[in-house]
């Protein structure tokens, strides 16, 4: 044997002092990267875990946003029914259309406090009560009185989900599918509008009441079969409920240990921060975001695009076209582009779509003010419907 050589007995190999000069952490990088190689698909699948509770927690909780987009949707294809069978005037009926905003208004306000004290699924069992409650008596109406008291608790009921149900699917669901999730909620309040207008076009007002108590059945039937939110459990100090919840979630064999921390780590961060108050929102350093998140949303309310949805059949009527071809149109557009606009908000950002949308809205109730401005003086009578038309399905 050369001298600066010696013997591995154990691998009966020959090394050289070169060889012992080596550090060892090349050794164990090679031991490292083959774990990776064959385990890291292990410890992934187990962290991964399966989804379908996640799904089905998700399917049941937008049970609630498509119930917000019946009860918007209702009064505009049943106008004309309600005013005959009722003998309502026109003022009587505006009144009931709106009152839905109002009942919702108050719902929003509460829904914080009501989704802490009883929970996101005790918050939605709330919720789908009162719609069923607002629901009975508007089938049961035999006048004004009735058909408000019936719309303001939908309103309210809406009010409430308008918050817990896209709270709910962002506290279940996993980082990497909790912004695809959370644009269901959306999706299903439009869809929930299209689907009463196009029905309310062919069954009576009565049985379109009737059909509003459907999803909350279905709400109430599935929340039984999923779990709450972890999250929410954390935070009340439920430390067995909490990972009981996670572990359903997240699928029998997942290792949830570093979510747990991460979890537990946020509620005693989130404790320990001292309590917010209303007039921290007018700090210097606040002052900004909060009027352009608070102006956003309350000019996105002053255009108009709610009392459009409200009276869409009437309006078309006006106009000189058919209130059940108008609303099908008007519902058919809705979907697609809401869509559309889920697909491009993380790929285009949402400063460039709130830009475009605002420009549309404009562009569509400046259509149809125009339209009813020729007709007012009896101009163009022959485009007096083709403007009124695009401009509400532009909006």
């Amino acid at each position: 044997m050369a001298i600066g050589q010696f013997r591995d007995v154990e691998n009966g190999e020959n090394n050289t002092l070169e060889d012992l000069e080596q550090p060892l952490v090349i050794k164990q990088e090679k031991i490292v990267s083959y774990e990776d190689e064959y385990g890291s698909d292990e410890k992934s699948t187990e962290k991964s875990g399966s989804i379908w509770m996640v799904l089905l927690s998700t399917c049941v909780a937008v049970c609630g946003s498509f119930e917000f987009g019946s009860c918007v949707g209702y009064s505009a294809p049943t106008q004309s029914a309600i005013r005959e069978d009722l003998n309502l005037s026109l003022a009587q009926f505006s009144m009931f259309g709106s009152i839905l905003t109002i009942g919702a208004m108050l719902g929003a306000i509460t829904s914080g406090r009501i989704a802490d004290f009883l929970g996101r699924k005790g918050a939605m069992r709330m919720s789908a009560s009162f719609c069923i409650t607002g629901w009975l008596a508007i089938f049961f109406s035999k006048g004004a009185l009735s058909l408000d008291i019936g719309r303001f608790f939908t309103g309210y009921g809406i009010g409430v989900f308008s918050y817990v149900v896209p709270i709910f699917i962002a506290e279940i669901a996993p980082k990497n599918l909790r912004g695809a999730l959370t644009t269901l909620n959306q999706l299903m309040i439009v869809t929930g509008a299209s689907v009463a207008f196009v029905i309310g076009t062919i069954i009576s007002w009565t049985t379109l009441a009737l059909t509003g108590i459907v999803p909350c059945i279905f709400l109430l039937v599935g929340l039984w079969f999923v779990p709450e939110s972890p999250r929410w459990l954390a935070k009340i100090g439920h430390e067995k409920e909490f990972q009981t919840a996670l572990q359903r979630l997240r699928g029998k064999h997942a290792d949830i240990s570093d979510e747990m921390a991460e979890i537990q780590e946020y509620i005693v961060t989130l404790q320990s921060l001292p309590k917010a108050k209303l007039l921290d929102l007018f700090k210097s350093k606040h002052i900004r975001p909060v009027i352009i998140g608070v102006g956003l949303m309350v000019f996105q309310q002053f255009g108009g695009i709610n009392g459009i949805g409200f009276y869409a059949s009437q309006t078309f009527e006006e106009a000189g076209i058919s209130s059940k071809t108008g609303t099908i149109a008007y519902a058919c557009v809705q979907v697609p582009i809401t869509m559309v606009g889920a697909t491009l908000i993380d790929k285009s950002g949402r400063r460039p779509l709130i830009m475009v949308s605002a420009t549309g809205t404009f562009l569509g109730c400046f259509l149809a003010g125009t339209s009813f401005f020729l007709k007012g003086y009896g101009l163009l009578l022959d485009w007096v419907p083709i403007i009124a038309v695009s401009g509400v399905l532009v909006s």
